[in-house]
Parts: structure tokens; sequence; C-alpha cells
């Protein structure tokens, strides 16, 4: 059982036997099929223990991703402890604020956090990958193509009912998946959105980065901007554009930008349908009309927006 590996390796980490009382909660926290949890013992900060499956390949990557990253001085939770054989890691308890948790408060308030997040993005963009670090593979066009069908097979066809032929074989789909993988290889965490970006001692602190490998720059970019979850106006993706553009000395291009948001916001919706209509957590479900009205604005005026709007015009009124 994933918490009593948790246990055994908490034990050997604290040095304690078994009599010593050890008390865990679980974090139902994203959906990365990992089990974590906060554990406690009297006399000691709270830590997290983290139990992934095999089944995952990514998980295996967390603590050496989590270690480069801690080289390159970017925020991430230190790694106190790890056993592969059990698949456990136990690491730093960073709290539970997240940017998500804020999404009430003014913007004037996320705005430092936003600001420190967009910060180590950009570390990422000049950081050198050690030759003995694998990273998980790159985005390439097969890698945008999978997302695209991803999208297919769990929004348009699972969770809607719907008939996703036409998409599969769209020549715009597979144009945007070619143009996507045809330029520029940076590193990319992934998964860069507001339940990543932890809250803590006026900084930000990523987490579930295990998912970090090589793609345009921007795909991370238009995850933060057009997060399904914040739901941000006209007004505040404009600022956060005008962050980055203070940051870095550089503003993405419309159209680059558009096709990474595009492509993230598909993904984000496969995922939703996925999780929702065949994982039975219903939490995802949502967010779709959220994703779905994003999306239908993202392309608007493209190839892509006739083609779309009978599926995301569902999805909008799916919830």
């Amino acid at each position: 059982m994933p918490t009593e590996a948790i246990l055994a390796c908490t034990r050997i980490y604290l040095g304690v036997d078994p009599t010593v009382s050890i008390s865990m909660i679980p974090i139902k926290k994203g959906a990365s099929g990992r089990t974590i949890v906060r554990v406690f013992r009297e006399g000691h900060k709270p830590f997290i223990g983290v139990h992934w499956k095999p089944e995952r390949p990514d998980s295996e990557n967390f603590v050496p991703v989590a270690r480069f990253l801690q080289k390159c001085k970017i925020n991430v939770p230190e790694i106190y402890y790890e056993n592969r054989n059990k698949r456990v890691a136990l690491v730093e308890d960073l709290g539970e604020v997240d940017l998500l948790s804020m999404k009430d408060c003014p913007f004037a308030e996320r705005e430092p956090y936003y600001r420190n997040a967009l910060v180590h993005i950009d570390k990422l963009f000049y950081a050198r990958v050690p030759k003995d670090l694998e990273l998980m593979p790159p985005f390439d066009e097969a890698m945008y193509r999978w997302e695209q069908e991803y999208f297919i097979e769990h929004l348009v066809e699972d969770f809607l009912g719907m008939d996703g032929r036409a998409l599969k074989n769209s020549p715009e789909l597979h144009a945007l998946s070619a143009r996507l993988g045809s330029s520029a290889k940076h590193l990319v965490h992934r998964d860069f959105q507001s339940q990543n970006i932890l809250c803590h001692n006026g900084e930000s602190w990523l987490i579930d980065f295990q998912g970090l490998r090589r793609g345009r720059q921007e795909y991370d970019l238009a995850s933060l901007i057009y997060d399904p979850y914040m739901n941000h106006s006209a007004e505040e993706r404009e600022q956060l554009l005008d962050m980055w553009e203070q940051i870095t000395e550089d503003r993405p291009s419309e159209s680059m930008l558009r096709d990474c948001a595009t492509q993230r916001l598909m993904q984000a919706l496969g995922a939703y349908g996925n999780l929702a209509e065949n994982k039975g957590d219903e939490w995802y479900a949502q967010h779709i009309p959220t994703a779905a009205k994003i999306l239908s604005e993202v392309v608007a005026g493209t190839p892509l927006q006739e083609q779309l709007a009978p599926y995301l015009k569902q999805a909008i009124k799916s919830c």
C-alpha cells in the first residue's frame, strides 16, 4: 500500500521505531496519479510524503528534476529523502496556499506571485541540462498530435459523445502540430498553471514538475495566461504579458502564443474530459465550459474556429 510505503520511509528518515506515533493526512490535489500525504510527528516540522506508481514514467523523474531545478536557483521543494525501490520521496512542506486558492483576491495581491513564477520559468530558458539527467520525451510534431487526439478522444467522443472523425482528419490541426513541432525547443514545465504554483514566504514555488521536457517556452506562458481554473480577464492577460516582457525584454508573437494556447487548451480539455468521464472525478467537469469558452476566444478568426465551433458550443453547455 502507498501509505504503508511512505510510513516505512518516514520511520527510516526520522530514525524512529514502530512505537512512535506518526500521522498522515491525504492531500487530494492534481491528477498525477500519485499518493500525496502531509506527515506529522510530534516535535518535528510536517513534511510531504509522495508515492508513485510504476505506470507513470514521468513520476520517476520527480526527484532528479527537483535537484536539477534547485541547482538552477529555481524555487522547488527540497528533497529530504528518497527510496527508489519503494517509489517514495519525502519533501519540504510549503503549505497549502497556491495561486488557485487566491483566485478571489484582487489581481494586485496575486501580481507578485505571478511575477516571481514567471522569473523562475524564464530561468528554464537558460538552464543547461546535465548529460545524465533523463527528461520526458521532448515536444515534437508527434507529441503535439498526441495531445490533439487526446482532446478528440476524451473530450469530444467520451465526454460529449460526439463524432470526432472530422477533427482527426483536420488539415488545420495537422498544420498546427507541424508548426509547433518544427520550432525551437527549450525547457518547459509542461503543466504551468495555478494549482502548481505555491505561494510561500512571499515567493512562488513550482511543484508537479516531473513532466519537464524540451518544447516551446510559449507553451508554459500560454498555460498560465489562459489557465481555465483562473479564467483571467482580457486585462489580466495583458498584465501578465506585460510582466513577461519586463522580465525577459521580449514579447511572444501573437501567432505563436495563439498556437500554443490553442494546443494547451485542447490538452487541458482532453484531461478534464478523461478525468470526469473515465476516472469519475467530477471536480474537473466544472472547468470544461470555461476552458471551451476560452478556446473559442483564442481560435476566433482562424481556420479552426468553424471546425471546433460545434464541439466547443456543446462543451460550454455541458455543465
